[in-house]
């Protein structure tokens, strides 16, 4: 995604003041707090064991993972940066929509229910499996948590503007103080709720999210009678490039280098959504493979629709908003898009039914947002208690008790570690941190993931080999990337030492992924690994075995 999360903070910022609506807006955005953290107190009171804590006592049914995967997936980026990349670029826009939708069946078809039926808590539980225990847990556990810091850091500082922007906050010391108080209450959430309270925000989050995008929809195809084509023709119209604006070409067409980004970017985000640790959890919380599946159906109904919804929503803004309001979409990168349609539709400027929408939308993207530090936040300290200290550093000589207290202790750690991050990153281009965790996942994580589900020879060199490899290769090609030198959006502005043409390294990590997979793999013999894959297929096949 080109744009980044702080970015449509401000986006929301110019919707919210401009009709005076901050204390509407900040009223909802209340009421949705306390509401999640009542949610939290209430699902705490069942949360006793490290299966309770870790993956919700595996008592959800296939209807409430599937809304929950739904909430984590569908982030406030999708709701607010997919409508606006259609808006400002039709038909290219719309690919944004495609890949994530086509990369959740990827995650589906290749390893969801596999990985849920061969592990407890964790990914690396199914990577350690038939490999020696440490070393790739440790491996996995690392790669866990640099994606997740890199998506959480994104996601914190996006948090911490937007909640100051609705209250109202100026001064730089005050948005200091309100990035803290996000951290805090993310850390809330996951020390006192674990698994179940998370997911039953998530829960919240997906239907808050689902009648938002299904209530502005309705109204839009209203506007043109429901008529699809009338609707397209408008927009078409209305964006000032005619045709062109429903045919390829007119954002990534510009030259051989935008092709080839637009490539990289496409594959990180459809390879990369596999190897999504905070995703890749939530099959965990099922007690059976039957409601695994059952999930993932209510999953791709939910996350199909609201994809196929952002095509009415972009095109929708692009035909309704006009005058200085299009400026404005162009002006926020097209994260006003959503905003302004909802106002557009309410009533339009200064009507109670536009100020009441624009006040939901805003309110709504605080909860997506929210939801998904949550489940990242979850799933580090799952696996820094999990991996790294009840089998690395106590070789499985832990009591469930101690485990869970480790994973709270290390959910304030890993909280603290994004509020000081996210601080002083206010001002920095963060749009790379989220395209980098889809890399890293798709680089590091998703080649271990498939070759040891699928090869037998795959073994413990090749899991380390596959897992650090791809995790440097990704993180030293953005650092020599246009994102951190060398361009007017960069991190480090007056130095280029941007070596490396492309924004997304995806297109050159992932293969070194799968390679340095295959290449430890075939200069190492792992008899062990070897005699323990059929056992291993059978449990990825059946779930047999997978809680013991």
């Amino acid at each position: 995604m080109s744009a980044t999360i702080s970015s449509y903070a401000g986006a929301l910022q110019a919707a919210t003041t401009d009709d005076g609506n901050q204390a509407l807006t900040g009223s909802l955005f209340i009421v949705i707090v306390l509401i999640t953290v009542g949610i939290t107190f209430w699902a705490s009171r069942n949360t006793k064991t490290a299966a309770d804590y870790y993956a919700g006592g595996r008592s959800f049914t296939g209807a409430q993972n599937g809304f929950a995967v739904a909430g984590d997936y569908m982030s406030a980026a999708s709701f607010l940066g997919i409508s606006g990349a259609i808006a400002l670029s039709g038909y290219d826009g719309f690919l944004y929509s495609i890949g994530f939708l086509v990369a959740w069946l990827v995650a589906l078809l290749l390893v969801a229910e596999l990985l849920r039926n061969s592990g407890r808590f964790t990914m690396a539980d199914q990577l350690a499996f038939r490999m020696r225990q440490r070393p790739v847990r440790t491996a996995a556990a690392t790669s866990t948590v640099v994606v997740s810091i890199f998506y959480l850091l994104a996601q914190m500082v996006g948090a911490g503007a937007l909640v100051a922007l609705l209250l109202g906050v100026d001064s730089q010391t005050a948005k200091n103080l309100t990035i803290a108080g996000v951290g805090v209450l993310m850390i809330f959430y996951v020390t006192v709720g674990g698994m179940k309270g998370t997911t039953w925000v998530q829960i919240v989050k997906a239907v808050l999210l689902m009648v938002g995008t299904v209530l502005i929809t309705v109204l839009v195809l209203a506007k043109f009678n429901f008529n699809l084509s009338d609707l397209l023709g408008t927009a078409a119209e209305e964006s000032g490039a005619g045709k062109a604006f429903l045919e390829p070409g007119l954002k990534y067409g510009v030259s051989t280098a935008s092709r080839i980004d637009f490539i990289s970017l496409g594959l990180a985000l459809v390879l990369g959504t596999a190897g999504l640790p905070h995703i890749l959890i939530r099959f965990y919380t099922v007690p059976t493979a039957r409601q695994a599946r059952k999930s993932v159906l209510w999953a791709i109904g939910l996350i199909g629709s609201f994809y196929l919804m952002t095509l009415v929503l972009g095109f929708g803004a692009a035909a309704l908003v006009t005058g200085d309001k299009k400026q404005d979409i162009a002006d926020s990168g097209g994260n006003l898009a959503s905003p302004l349609l909802a106002e557009a539709v309410g009533g339009g400027a200064g009507s109670t039914g536009g100020a009441v929408l624009l006040a939901f939308i805003s309110a709504v993207a605080f909860a997506t947002i929210l939801a998904v530090v949550a489940g990242l936040t979850l799933t580090s300290a799952s696996s820094v208690a999990h991996d790294l200290y009840a089998n690395v550093w106590k070789k499985g000589d832990v009591t469930e008790k101690q485990e869970v207290k480790v994973a709270r202790l290390s959910a304030f750690v890993i909280g603290g570690v994004a509020i000081a991050l996210s601080i002083p990153a206010q001002k920095l281009n963060i749009a790379f941190l989220v395209a980098l965790a889809f890399a890293v996942a798709a680089s590091a994580n998703l080649p271990a993931l498939l070759y040891n589900l699928f090869w037998r020879r795959f073994n413990t060199r090749g899991a380390i080999w596959s897992i650090y490899g791809g995790l440097i290769s990704c993180v030293g090609l953005v650092i020599f990337s246009p994102v951190v030198s060398g361009s007017e959006t960069a991190m480090i502005t007056g130095a280029d030492f941007s070596w490396f043409p492309l924004a997304n390294p995806g297109i050159i990590s992932i293969p070194l992924g799968f390679f340095f997979g295959w290449l430890g793999t075939v200069t190492a013999r792992d008899a062990d690994a070897e005699a323990r894959y059929m056992e291993l297929d059978v449990r990825s096949m059946t779930g047999a075995g997978s809680e013991k």
